[in-house]
């Protein structure tokens, strides 16, 4: 099932979600404790993020087959489960690459592809699209969905970026058109505009001040409404984030104003930076971020989350200091990736999760912050991701059929291989997805 028509299923939930997360809120009512909130998850879970099916099952002659046991094996999440992948293709060995590959594709499938500028387009008109597309086809090749990040940024600029701040501007929305297109159907979501709320702080002016200075004469709202204006002129069908570290109300309150000349917002999904270098967030953090953005009624994506399994702290790299992993750090970071994803899932608003970054080679600031260490072995955090992921969070049963040739489960929003099998017959198997708020009825016929 595409991501398109899940986000169509969730917006036909979103008003009485909406509804019922503003009545939550009312001050009369008791807020649930830090282990309530966690203790109510599996709850959440359930109703959240499963559906009921029904399979008929029926002969050539379209007659009821009873007894027939239906084999219900979930195939992939509706969820979308991530990590940035940008070390893929450049391990530096080729027993690492290949481990770090088969890792990844054994979890995920969400996949965040890097398209900064500076590094993207090195030279003014050569962008490195050759060097982005093998990695997005590899996703594609293993089911996983791709996403662009960022097409417009202002953390660090081209050196051969003009001075005249319309020349800069005509050049971003330039490229903003060149990467959408050329990654059509391949890459259909993409994080447009990343940190606007506070674009014009004192280190991006340092970093990129011919940029910065653009940002600032076009207008903080008005660069970011051009940006996603021109996304979506491009491609009518791609699925468009903002994107911020801010999670406070600046943040609401530039997206309140992203919207169009109809008022319509100009944004599919919210993007969640969920950076936790200096300890992991708590379940109230967690649930009042989440109930601060539910009300723009789209789906929210914590787009960048990390949570370090060595000494917590930032930039601790940048004094010279090794910064590496140890185990009372990988046990902590295990559990709290158990707790945080947890309840994420649990909230009917958000949509995915992507970790930042998959291992610890080269990662942002050169902290202990991936899921693999930098020999690419696992961690635990890893090992209990997996489990949830594929194993608690994942549908596999067997039904059979009634008199009426009719069988019923439960299963996890996804899509699902039903395998049927009668004696004496070949197994017949019918691909199916499982979707929030649909009838979810499937017929199968056998020869």
């Amino acid at each position: 099932m595409s991501y398109r028509l899940c986000r169509l299923a969730f917006l036909t939930a979103a008003v009485s979600i909406v509804s019922g997360l503003c009545q939550a809120a009312e001050p009369d009512k008791p807020r649930p404790s830090e282990e309530q909130l966690f203790e109510r998850a599996n709850a959440r879970i359930e109703k959240h993020r499963k559906a009921g099916a029904i399979v008929t099952v029926v002969n050539s002659s379209g007659d009821a087959v009873s007894g027939a046991k239906i084999q219900v094996e979930q195939t992939r999440h509706s969820f979308l489960f991530g990590s940035n992948i940008f070390k893929w293709g450049r391990v530096g060995d080729e027993k690492g690459e290949a481990e770090y590959r088969r890792r990844f594709a054994d979890v995920f499938n969400f996949a965040t592809l890097p398209f900064y500028w500076p590094t993207y387009e090195p030279k003014k008109g050569e962008p490195i699209h050759d060097q982005i597309e093998p990695a997005a086809r590899w996703c594609k090749q293993q089911g996983i969905t791709c996403k662009g990040h960022p097409l417009a940024w202002n953390y660090a600029e081209p050196r051969w970026l003009p001075d005249d701040s319309q020349q800069i501007l005509d050049l971003q929305l330039a490229r903003i058109d060149d990467c959408v297109k050329r990654f059509s159907g391949l890459i259909d979501i993409w994080d447009v505009v990343n940190e606007a709320t506070h674009f014009d702080r004192a280190e991006f002016k340092k970093q990129a001040p011919k940029y910065t200075a653009m940002w600032s004469e076009v207008g903080q709202i008005e660069f970011t409404r051009k940006c996603f204006l021109r996304a979506r002129q491009t491609n009518q069908k791609a699925t468009l984030l903002i994107n911020d570290y801010r999670v406070d109300p600046p943040y609401v309150q530039l997206i309140e104003k992203l919207v169009d000349e109809a008022g319509k917002p100009m944004y599919d999904v919210i993007g969640i930076q969920s950076h936790q270098h200096g300890g992991a967030w708590t379940n109230r953090k967690i649930w009042e971020v989440c109930e601060r953005f539910a009300p723009f009624g789209v789906p929210l994506h914590f787009t960048e989350t990390t949570i370090l399994s060595g000494e917590r702290g930032w930039r601790r790299s940048d004094r010279g200091q090794a910064w590496d992993t140890t185990p009372e750090g990988e046990a902590y970071q295990a559990r709290e990736v158990e707790r945080f994803y947890t309840m994420l899932y649990s909230h009917p608003s958000v949509e995915a999760i992507t970790w930042w970054d998959f291992s610890d080679l080269h990662a942002w600031q050169r902290a202990p912050a991936g899921f693999l260490r930098k020999d690419m072995s696992p961690k635990p955090a890893y090992d209990k991701l997996h489990k949830l992921i594929k194993d608690k969070w994942w549908t596999r049963t067997s039904i059979e059929t009634d008199d009426q040739g009719v069988a019923r489960f439960r299963g996890t929003l996804g899509d699902y291989e039903l395998t049927v099998k009668v004696p004496g017959g070949e197994p017949v198997t019918l691909p199916v997805s499982v979707v929030r708020d649909e009838k979810n009825e499937f017929s199968i016929r056998l020869p």
